[in-house]
């Protein structure tokens, strides 16, 4: 193989990496949707990906928590399933799909951020507490429906006894 010349040395660096780089930042996802945005209406979207990685500005931890433009956040109104420290294989199971049917519900459309009643905005672990909305309705109460939640009434219940029906 020949060495290159220098005058396609200079060629390289002024002109072939510049387009490069160029064509590389025109191909890039634009991440204002991925990390969140407010809409006119005061309705939030966004693209929530699995949470994985140390580093972490809009993803869904798990059925109950969110990470949401660098912000933590509890949803306040359920208990999901333990995905991290799960008591058995069922409640890691159902963990693992309350995570997934979270991450669908809030990739489907525009949502609310809204206060709990009562007013508590952190819970004892310094997340921020809110009920996710969309059209009035609870996200959570959505995956209550669906029995992937509980409501949240102050302390966990378990998901390893029988089967609910």
């Amino acid at each position: 193989m020949t060495r290159p010349t220098p005058l396609r040395r200079r060629w390289l660096a002024f002109v072939a990496l510049p387009l490069a780089a160029a064509g590389g930042f025109a191909l890039w996802p634009d991440t204002g949707e991925a990390q969140g945005r407010e809409d006119e209406d005061g309705t939030e979207r966004a693209l929530f990906p699995v949470c994985s990685g140390p580093v972490r500005v809009t993803c869904v931890v798990d059925g109950d928590t969110i990470w949401y433009r660098g912000t933590k956040i509890r949803i306040a109104d359920i208990d999901t399933p333990e995905v991290t420290r799960p008591g058995c294989p069922r409640e890691r199971e159902l963990g693992r799909r309350a995570t997934e049917r979270l991450r669908q519900l809030l990739n489907a459309g525009a949502f609310r951020l809204e206060t709990p009643p009562g007013g508590r905005t952190q819970d004892r672990f310094g997340r921020e507490l809110r009920i996710i909305t969309r059209g009035g309705q609870s996200l959570g109460n959505v995956l209550v429906s669906e029995g992937l939640a509980h409501r949240w009434g102050g302390s966990k219940r378990g998901w390893c006894g029988a089967a609910r029906t």
